[in-house]
């Protein structure tokens, strides 16, 4: 089994990161890491640089935990990816990010967050953070 983290390069990533470690460390169980982006915008500050991904693959390795990093751009829905890798890769659990949104925001624009909830099969933490 795997714990499974949808990872973004913020401080709600980091924090995300940080919850999916423990979860693994308590489990025994290996992390994976993804990130992920539709690749249909010239600028997506939820998709991780080169530099973002080595640093969180030198913080896993420092920490002595097992891991693997995945960046996925297919034109998809980070909701989609997240639920279909937890269902092909045996995952535990799913550690994801929410953040603060007005219910106009929700209407508007959906909530990955939601379609992960009631998409996956396993269990799903949701980590957030104040002022986020």
């Amino acid at each position: 089994m795997t714990v499974l983290v949808g990872y973004v390069p913020s401080a709600l990533g980091e924090a995300v990161l940080g919850a999916a470690v423990e979860q693994a460390r308590f489990r025994d169980e290996p992390v994976l890491v993804v990130n992920t982006s539709r690749g249909d915008a010239y600028v997506d500050p939820r998709f991780a640089q080169d530099h973002d991904l080595e640093r969180v693959r030198r913080e896993l390795t420092g920490l002595g935990v097992r891991h693997s990093v995945r960046q996925l751009v297919r034109g998809r829905d980070a909701a989609e990816e997240i639920v279909e890798l937890a269902e092909s890769e045996d995952v535990s659990l799913v550690v994801i990010g929410i953040r603060q949104r007005t219910p106009v925001g929700k209407l508007i624009m959906g909530s990955t967050a939601q379609e992960i909830l009631l998409g996956a099969r396993c269990p799903v933490l949701a980590v957030k953070i104040d002022g986020v």
